[in-house]
């Protein structure tokens, strides 16, 4: 069933799942290839994966395009061979409607310096426009480039992916460059089809301390978490707090003010939020140093963070990414948790229209890039779906937390409810 409409009653809730799509195809001595579709069977399984999206009753999937692999020579030299065949399944056979990643972390070998070649938005956005115009009539939803804070603190800034940039000035010059991108690949995508939807995804989080004189620090690292959402929606601005920071570590203030006039309207803004991960908590170590550690293992934060989006952007919310890391029993105890959280915050108002299980199934632990073992010590359970060794019939194995969610998907109103007072216009149909 495909997306029809998101708005205020639980029966137009849109309930999704993706597959992990990570694509970082660069080596170098002790970085591996990471493709996430080659090392998960991906590429050769499509449509057992992909039938487990109908079969589960869901109206969408995140499911991202290897950039690499469909454009892997040089610019504006396409292979669409499998692509061709995966997404008429998709929406045609399956009657699902993708949520296409067009960007998830890879870029092909032919752009050097990938991120923080000066070439890239455009090339980002040459290949969007390619790809929309040959799927146009079959896909109309799309994230212009998942986790932009991800992209730029690996890339940018901790040095583990292509570029390899080792500072705040490379986390700067990841980030711009990948905003700019996705500036330019929405105004592709809309003068293909201006009805095509847009779907920002970023990690979010909080940034807490129970110390008062490290309040101003907390939201300074909360004010980091929001800037790549802040660029596309022109809030940055010389009176922005981070402006000072941006511009000493690099950034044009004629590049900053370029983008604060060409804000990006998107119809959703997705927030991926993992119990484990998400939350922060500033402190001071026995050395008398500013340290961090995650806090609220049991996701207690998730309803303050989404509604401190809301508040803050007033733009329709979709939960993109959220699952669990242990056993079955963890994660059937955060999907009902995570459930609950969603109708408090639609019953006091707050527009959440979507929520995203992810990954579908087994992926593997980013490790694998850094690592020597083989793939199977890097399986990583976080999804529905569990990779059956048992070498019968299916590859996968259901988890109980299949018929949970399918309890929640065939029964919106007792899952979500109504949205409250103060809901926000709907999305028209897609």
């Amino acid at each position: 069933m495909p997306i029809e409409l998101l708005g205020r009653r639980p029966e137009d809730f849109v309930w999704a799942t993706g597959i992990e799509n990570t694509f970082v195809p660069q080596t170098r001595p002790g970085h591996r290839a990471l493709d996430e579709y080659q090392l998960i069977g991906h590429y050769e399984h499509w449509r057992e994966d992909l039938a487990l999206v109908r079969d589960l009753g869901l109206k969408a999937v995140r499911w991202g395009v290897p950039w690499y692999r469909v454009e892997p020579f040089q610019s504006g030299d396409y292979d669409w061979r499998w692509t061709d065949q995966v997404i008429p399944y998709m929406v045609e056979e399956l009657g699902v409607t993708p949520i296409i990643d067009l960007m998830h972390y890879g870029c092909p070998f032919w752009l050097r310096r990938e991120f923080a070649s000066a070439e890239y938005p455009t090339a980002i956005a040459s290949f969007a426009e390619a790809f929309a115009r040959r799927y146009a009539g079959l896909v109309r939803w799309y994230t212009p480039l998942n986790e932009p804070i991800v992209t730029a603190l690996y890339c940018g800034q901790r040095g583990l992916w292509p570029p390899y940039l080792r500072s705040e000035t490379g986390y700067v010059t990841v980030l711009l460059q990948v905003v700019e991108g996705i500036i330019r690949t929405a105004a592709a995508l809309r003068a293909v089809d201006p009805g095509i939807r847009l779907v920002h995804v970023d990690a979010s989080g909080l940034s807490r301390t129970a110390r008062e004189d490290l309040h101003v620090l907390a939201k300074d690292e909360q004010s980091r978490t929001f800037l790549p959402f802040d660029l596309l929606t022109g809030r940055v601005t010389p009176d922005h707090p981070l402006f000072p920071w941006l511009v000493r570590s690099g950034a044009s203030p004629d590049q900053l003010a370029a983008m604060a006039r060409q804000p990006v309207p998107f119809d959703l803004m997705g927030l991926n939020f993992y119990p484990q991960w998400s939350t922060t908590q500033l402190y001071i170590d026995r050395r008398g140093r500013l340290a961090y550690q995650p806090v609220d293992q049991d996701g207690a934060g998730f309803i303050d963070l989404i509604a401190d989006y809301w508040q803050r952007y007033q733009i329709p919310i979709m939960v993109t990414e959220t699952s669990a890391r242990g056993g079955e029993e963890v994660r059937a105890r955060w999907l009902e948790a995570s459930v609950t959280a969603i109708r408090t915050l639609r019953s006091r108002g707050v527009p959440v229209l979507g929520y995203t299980w992810f990954p579908l199934f087994t992926m593997i632990d980013w490790r694998y890039r850094f690592g020597r073992g083989p793939v199977e010590e890097y399986r990583l359970e976080l999804g529905l779906y569990t990779l059956d060794g048992a070498g019968g019939s299916s590859r996968w194995r259901a988890t109980p937390l299949v018929e949970q969610l399918r309890s929640y998907v065939t029964d919106p109103d007792g899952a979500v409810g109504n949205l409250g007072v103060g809901e926000s216009p709907p999305l028209a149909r897609v």
